[in-house]
């Protein structure tokens, strides 16, 4: 029998007799499909049950194929598995951010990659209408407890569970980089109201302090992930206006730790890799002139934010 046959047959059965319809139902189990292929990859992977050169030969890719199409999206995903660091060693955001991120006649508004809620509460408390899009259970149920007044969805940017020009302005913190654009830049069109934003937002963390010039030195010895901060969305989106906000997050060692822990680079390490890292950023807290027997640290940072108009 062809290798392919069965598939062929789910295939023939869910289009029927074709037409539209039929178009219609095979596109939606496709669709079906990639999820619990995807689903299968990353359980595979976080148990360490195959290699990305049999993954790949499993679904007819090299491995090159295979680590450049579920690699990024396994890590996008990862962040449930370290939900408790999330919450406790990322930072807010900066007060000034919201007036600039979100335009004052802007009523309501979709906040996409949610995570915890670390910036849907202070657009909630500015009085906003938001609507929180966050794709993973962990960080979704978390956010709902943390911002009860937020109307939390299951959805993605590249499937945006809302109707079309149906917010003012959508925010995106931390999770531009992990976005397919392709898609997600007409869905997000789809769903502004014309003349809506679209601002992205980033915080970096300011390493001309040299403290944490060290700790950045630590995170990316064993991997790094590199986000452009300033980037242009595409049409039909217009010229991007910049912010840059310096500011201290008060934190404390634990809280360090935590940051460390929950970025997704750190999560997919080997377990006595990571624990060897996380030894080593707790060394660095103890023994550095700057930090050593200090219960509240000052972590500076820089939030970056770009916001684009529609059309």
């Amino acid at each position: 029998m062809d290798d392919n046959e069965p598939g062929r047959r789910v295939a023939r059965d869910v289009a029927g007799t074709g037409g539209l319809d039929g178009l219609q139902r095979l596109s939606a189990a496709i669709e079906a499909l990639e999820e619990r292929r995807t689903e299968l990859v990353e359980e595979l992977r976080r148990g360490r049950q195959a290699t990305w050169e049999e993954i790949g030969r499993a679904c007819g890719l090299t491995r090159q194929g295979a680590t450049r199409r579920w690699a990024d999206r396994l890590r996008a995903r990862s962040f449930g598995l370290a939900v408790d660091s999330y919450q406790h060693g990322r930072p807010g955001y900066p007060q000034a951010l919201i007036g600039s991120a979100v335009p004052r006649e802007a009523r309501r508004v979709l906040e996409l990659g949610a995570g915890t809620g670390k910036l849907t509460r202070m657009l909630v408390d500015a009085g906003l209408d938001v609507v929180a899009v966050e794709p993973d259970p962990g960080m979704r149920d978390r956010l709902a407890a943390a911002v009860p007044k937020a109307a939390v969805r299951a959805g993605t940017a590249e499937r945006i569970p809302l109707p079309d020009e149906s917010v003012d302005a959508v925010v995106v913190a931390q999770a531009w980089h992990w976005f397919d654009q392709a898609a997600a830049v007409p869905e997000i069109a789809r769903v502004l109201a014309p003349g809506g934003t679209l601002a992205l937002v980033w915080n970096v963390r300011d390493e001309t302090e040299p403290w944490a010039a060290e700790l950045g030195a630590l995170m990316h010895r064993s991997a790094r992930q590199r986000i452009d901060t300033a980037p242009v969305p595409p049409a039909p989106f217009g010229p991007p206006e910049r912010l840059e906000i310096r500011w201290e997050h008060p934190t404390t060692p634990a809280g360090i730790v935590d940051l460390v822990a929950s970025r997704s680079y750190v999560i997919a390490l080997p377990e006595a890799e990571r624990a060897r890292l996380l030894a080593e950023v707790e060394q660095l807290l103890t023994t550095h002139p700057a930090l050593a027997g200090r219960d509240g640290i000052a972590m500076p940072y820089l939030t970056r934010c770009t916001r684009v108009r529609l059309g």
